[in-house]
């Protein structure tokens, strides 16, 4: 008698099978009780331990300075030159040809191929300084300049890739094709949830941001087990689709089907060994919890007056960016791992002017108001808040230059980011552009550089935190990345 019909066999009475099946409850129930605030234990049970050097985490490999993350990715390619990255000497070139010398240090898009001029121009909006670190920002952003001195402002990211989906994908997810696993993923895996009844890793999207597409792969799982994705939390009356139990469905109901579904999916991990069955399982559960987890976490209705006029009256209307940063910090206060908000709109290759100002009046009031929050809660002190895009803009104007009009092309030599609360220095301008903000000249941080340092934030070496997929073990950082050890507190 082959292995299958034995098993088979044995669970032919519904006595055999429960009998069977409580085997199952019991490595569930223990790997609760070895470790009910990380992945460790769970991933055991899925046969992804490591050998010790890699794999899911018992803890952290050093102390943590941040508990979560909140980042604010801003879609699309917010222009450095209209926002951190002052370039006073453009003025002097304005509509003048970029030298080839300097153009010739980095590729343009297809999108400019057939453009046979390329005029220099200076942005239209002013900067000032700000703050005891007397950094500069734009008038675009008044909020942002008010909180100035929490922030570490790095002005010398660059990137790999030059379009849109490769290069949301490859700060996202370490690559620039899809499949691979998004950095809430690889926090989920590693270290776990410190609140059981929410997931891990929420992912909320601005109502009304441009027409550039943002693709799920951003926050995907990749080869990780599939309860390590992303959760999205939708505008509208209901955040998480067919959380509800339908009508005539009662609670004690909904929770006996679902311990005879555990009892199935348990009986056929013991034969099949599958670690997608045992994710199926944490997904059933983790729905369950959400029920009555998610509308109390989701419920501003007894937000104060005084925390919309600090985010803003958009705050008030489901689904915009000041919502969901207010979301975010009710998430925060919730343990909630990694909180990813994505605000698209930010691809302007003609009217700049226009369109950077229409989105930076949809977020400078909220992105100033969630760190001012934050701070007044004491919750900034362990939660990290990262604000960028993908790229940055080319100083050069895409098509015609006017007196008060021009676009900027896509451009991954050097962009802008900050970062601001648990383990980073605040008040901080780090690293330098040329005069036309074309290359780094000082301090470059590579993508790979800001992934390995988020991690070492939140306790984890980035060589050390890796998956077994297809023979090779990979992490977020690829091959590639080093701490930026300058900007830690």
């Amino acid at each position: 008698m082959d292995d299958l019909t034995r098993e088979l066999k044995f669970t032919d009475t519904r006595r055999g099978f429960l009998k069977k099946a409580s085997l199952g409850f019991g490595s569930i129930a223990l790997s609760s009780m070895l470790a009910p605030t990380t992945g460790y234990a769970k991933d055991l049970l899925l046969g992804n331990s490591g050998d010790g050097m890699g794999g899911v985490l018992n803890g952290t490999h050093f102390p943590a300075k941040a508990k979560r993350v909140i980042y604010l990715f801003q879609s699309g390619g917010p222009s450095q030159l209209e926002t951190f990255d002052y370039k006073p000497q453009l003025a002097k070139w304005h509509g003048k040809e970029i030298p080839p010398s300097v153009q010739g240090t980095q590729r343009n898009s297809g999108m400019v191929a057939d453009q046979s001029t390329f005029p220099l121009v200076k942005s239209i909006y002013d900067f000032k300084q700000y703050g005891q670190s007397g950094a500069w920002v734009s008038e675009i952003f008044p909020h942002t300049a008010k909180v100035v001195d929490d922030l570490c402002i790095i002005k010398s990211m660059r990137t790999e890739a030059i379009n849109h989906e490769p290069a949301v994908m490859f700060v996202q997810t370490g690559s620039q094709q899809s499949g691979r696993p998004s950095i809430g993923s690889w926090l989920s895996y590693g270290l776990g949830s410190d609140n059981k009844d929410l997931p891990n890793f929420v992912v909320m999207l601005s109502m009304g941001g441009g027409a550039q597409p943002l693709s799920s792969s951003a926050w995907a799982n990749g080869f990780l087990p599939s309860h390590h994705q992303g959760v999205q939390f939708r505008s509208g009356k209901d955040p998480v689709l067919y959380l509800n139990n339908p009508h005539g469905v009662h609670d004690h109901d909904r929770r006996r089907a679902l311990d005879y579904i555990a009892e199935l999916n348990n009986h056929q991990y013991d034969i099949w060994k599958d670690p997608e069955i045992q994710s199926k399982i944490n997904q059933y559960e983790m729905a369950y919890k959400m029920q009555s987890s998610v509308p109390d976490a989701v419920d501003v209705s007894n937000e104060p007056d005084h925390i919309y006029e600090l985010y803003g009256e958009d705050a008030r209307t489901l689904g915009t960016y000041a919502y969901n940063c207010l979301q975010a910090r009710r998430l925060a206060e919730k343990d909630v791992k990694f909180i990813q908000l994505y605000h698209m709109g930010w691809d302007q290759h003609g009217g700049l002017p226009g369109g950077i100002k229409r989105q930076a009046l949809g977020t400078d009031q909220a992105t100033a108001g969630l760190i001012q929050d934050l701070k007044q809660r004491g919750l900034l002190e362990d939660t990290l808040v990262v604000w960028g895009g993908e790229f940055g803009r080319t100083s050069f104007s895409q098509g015609r230059l006017t007196a008060t009009n021009y676009g900027r092309d896509h451009h991954p030599g050097c962009f802008t980011m900050w970062m601001a609360g648990a383990g980073v220095k605040p008040g901080m301008v780090y690293g330098e552009t040329d005069e036309f903000s074309y290359n780094v000249i000082q301090n470059e941080v590579h993508v790979h550089d800001f992934q390995a340092t988020l991690l070492h934030l939140l306790g984890i070496d980035h060589e050390r935190l890796t998956f077994k997929h297809q023979g090779r073990r990979y992490r977020l950082t690829d091959v590639h990345g080093h701490v930026v050890k300058d900007i830690l507190a």
